[in-house]
């Protein structure tokens, strides 16, 4: 494989346009990190993030072949935007099915990596209106601030690793504790993640 390490995404991108091989796979293994945080931080109730890193990497495909040049927005930015909406939407799709396994959840994401609110984020590939979108993020967040607000010391520091992208078996590494105790704790916050009313 060629060594595209001091290409940038756009050079990349145009490159890939042009037929060379091995960019797309590339770009994807670069961009498998930021797809993994944005799962994480989107915490199903119910559900392995598994599936939303599949959902993520849809949208990271789609924001390689739909990336405009021409826009001078930067890729990093507009992938970042793919992936997010990309999930949003395959959360937002599962919900509206009674029993799917992805019914609710709790976003655990209280920032923006890329400085754009969520509801500019998501307007384009929702049904709904931005300012429904914006009430559902309003109401995500509470529910957020009152788990964060139950959670132990120890949960908050599994909390925090999760977001930063960590498995169970990384955090109970990085922590000194047994991978069943942090699987414990995960298991505790998602009891406690779903006896908040919705």
């Amino acid at each position: 494989m060629a060594d595209y390490t001091h290409c940038s995404d756009e050079e990349l991108i145009a490159r890939l346009r042009k037929n060379e091989y091995g960019i797309m796979d590339y770009i994807l293994s670069k961009y498998k990190p930021l797809v993994r945080r944005r799962a994480n931080a989107l915490y199903l109730i119910g559900a392995d993030t598994d599936d939303l890193i599949q959902e993520g990497m849809i949208g990271l495909f789609k924001a390689i072949q739909e990336y405009q040049l021409e826009k001078g927005t930067s890729f990093c930015h507009f992938a970042g935007l793919c992936v997010e909406r990309q999930m949003y939407t395959a959360v937002e799709a599962s919900r509206r099915k009674k029993h799917s396994p992805l019914n609710s959840y709790i976003s655990f994401d209280s920032s923006d990596d890329y400085g754009v609110a969520l509801a500019d984020v998501l307007a384009g590939g929702a049904e709904e209106n931005p300012e429904s979108l914006l009430i559902g993020r309003e109401d995500i967040e509470q529910r957020f601030l009152i788990l964060r607000e139950s959670l132990s010391k120890m949960e908050k520091q599994v909390f925090d690793y999760m977001l930063k992208g960590f498995d169970y078996r990384q955090i109970a590494e990085k922590m000194g504790k047994s991978p069943k105790a942090i699987d414990n704790a995960i298991q505790r916050m998602r009891a406690k993640a779903e006896g908040i009313e919705r």
